[in-house]
């Protein structure tokens, strides 16, 4: 069994910075494409940072320039870096990685269970 953790979500003030981590375990052969997701309440889920294996980035014109995804393949783990929050960043973040466990089968995607960032004063 593959599962997905995140954490370091929690309060911050406007203008202030988080980093969410989301580690990967179990029996992992590799890891290819990594995500990070938003949900809103009321909103529709919102990709906010992809990493391809070869290290590819890329982010929508709403986060970009303020998130760095960045990934750690020693430890199974993508990080999402984030700064100069703002109230309209606040959300539950998903993470996903496309893991495959055999060389007998392609591979899916895995979903982490989320983690809150609320950005208020």
């Amino acid at each position: 069994q593959v599962q997905l953790v995140e954490s370091g979500g929690g309060l911050v003030q406007p203008g202030g910075s988080l980093r969410l981590s989301c580690v990967a375990s179990g029996r992992i052969l590799s890891i290819t494409a990594m995500r990070w997701y938003r949900q809103a309440p009321g909103k529709e889920r919102e990709l906010v940072a992809d990493m391809s294996s070869g290290g590819t980035t890329s982010y929508p014109d709403s986060v970009k320039g303020r998130f760095t995804i960045s990934r750690d393949n020693a430890k199974n783990t993508v990080y999402l870096q984030m700064d100069s929050l703002k109230p309209e960043d606040t959300a539950v973040y998903v993470c996903s990685q496309w893991i495959t466990t055999t060389s007998l089968f392609p591979g899916r995607n895995y979903w982490g269970q989320g983690t809150q960032v609320t950005v208020s004063s």
